[in-house]
């Protein structure tokens, strides 16, 4: 759902004929002033505009939003400009790069109002203090329905069956080195088969014929057999990294509307993201951040986010869309990793995969 970040969820939709628009503008940190507060994020952030216009009613601050580039160039961007930095909150550094930022001095520390009603597993712990979590997600195999029902053959549940021969030369993964699902898919093999384990793995996930290319997606409407998006003819791979989230995004924007979804989520391949926002150093309206900050793990926030981002909200009480819970797959046991452990091994992880698989 791409580049160092996701293409995020959002971009299965932009896939597929939806087109993410700005909420209420843009703007650069150069506008912001005790009235206004600018927001900067990835270009797959989109929240509806009616919720926003809410914040601004009750707070009296206008939002800018500064859409900057994919995740990993917006994280960039944010430490080069440490200090300076263009706008007064950033929302969109996930797990898997959370470390580089905090570890930069990119944010200021602030408990947002309200976080106690965030779920206990995603609430800031340790070295994630200082940012405020909103959404999370999971990277997961999909399978094209049809193409196994035809061949009469179970999809695939879990990682270990990935490497069986019955599914050889059927999956389509992403780069590491330059997709976020793709880093997301690799960190998952590293949680579940551990430092010593996960590179032999993928020894057997390429012997048994992995399609590795550069992002989401390529991976998704080119090459996946499933996918009803995209320009190109359906690819003739019916295994794809994609998202738990990717199968009720079908479902809503076909047309018509099927009354199931085409394609399948591989529940034991997960690896759970959470996404985060932080009051950045230096803001100028530090104040209006806070506020917004507090407004985004609000239950109106968390509510508008499944059907905008197709992520799913932290906040305990707020519920998914019917059309999650009918047609998306529940994630009981997604593989999980520190985000320092991520910090610690992730350059030399995609450097070790990148060797092992690429050449």
């Amino acid at each position: 759902m791409s580049t160092i970040k996701k293409a995020s969820v959002t971009a299965i939709a932009v896939g597929i004929g939806l087109v993410a628009v700005t909420a209420c503008g843009s703007g650069g940190g150069d506008k912001s002033d005790s009235t206004s507060v600018t927001l900067v994020t990835h270009d797959s952030f989109t929240i509806s505009k009616g919720v926003l216009k809410d914040f601004e009613k009750t707070s009296g601050y206008k939002v800018r939003v500064l859409e900057d580039g994919d995740a990993g160039q917006a994280v960039n961007k944010a430490i080069l400009s440490k200090g300076n930095p263009q706008g007064d909150v950033f929302f969109g550094v996930d797990n898997t790069l959370l470390s580089r930022a905090l570890d930069n001095g990119v944010f200021e520390s602030y408990e947002a109002e309200g976080l106690d009603q965030v779920a206990s597993q995603y609430r800031p712990a340790g070295g994630e203090k200082g940012v405020t979590p909103v959404d999370s997600g999971d990277i997961c195999v999909n399978y094209d329905k049809k193409y196994f029902a035809d061949k009469k053959l179970a999809p695939p549940k879990s990682f270990d069956d990935l490497v069986e021969p019955q599914y050889k030369n059927l999956l389509v993964t992403e780069n590491a080195a330059t997709s976020s699902p793709g880093l997301g898919f690799v960190l998952g093999t590293a949680a579940k088969y551990g430092d010593d384990g996960w590179q032999d793995y993928w020894k057997k996930l390429k012997a048994n014929g992995v399609k590795v290319v550069d992002g989401w997606e390529q991976a998704y409407n080119e090459e996946f057999s499933g996918s009803a998006g995209g320009k190109k003819a359906k690819g003739d791979r019916p295994l794809v990294v994609s998202y738990a989230s990717s199968p009720p995004v079908e479902v809503l924007y076909a047309k018509p509307q099927p009354k199931e979804a085409p394609t399948g989520v591989a529940t034991g391949t997960c690896f759970r993201q959470i996404e985060y926002a932080g009051l950045l150093k230096g803001a100028k309206n530090e104040k209006g951040g806070k506020a917004l900050l507090d407004f985004m793990i609000g239950e109106k926030f968390q509510d508008d986010l499944p059907l905008q981002m197709f992520v799913n909200p932290v906040r305990e009480g707020v519920r998914t869309p019917e059309l999650f819970r009918k047609f998306g797959a529940r994630i009981d046991e997604p593989q999980t990793m520190a985000p320092k452990k991520i910090a610690d091994h992730r350059e030399q992880w995609v450097k070790s995969w990148t060797s092992l698989v690429l050449k």
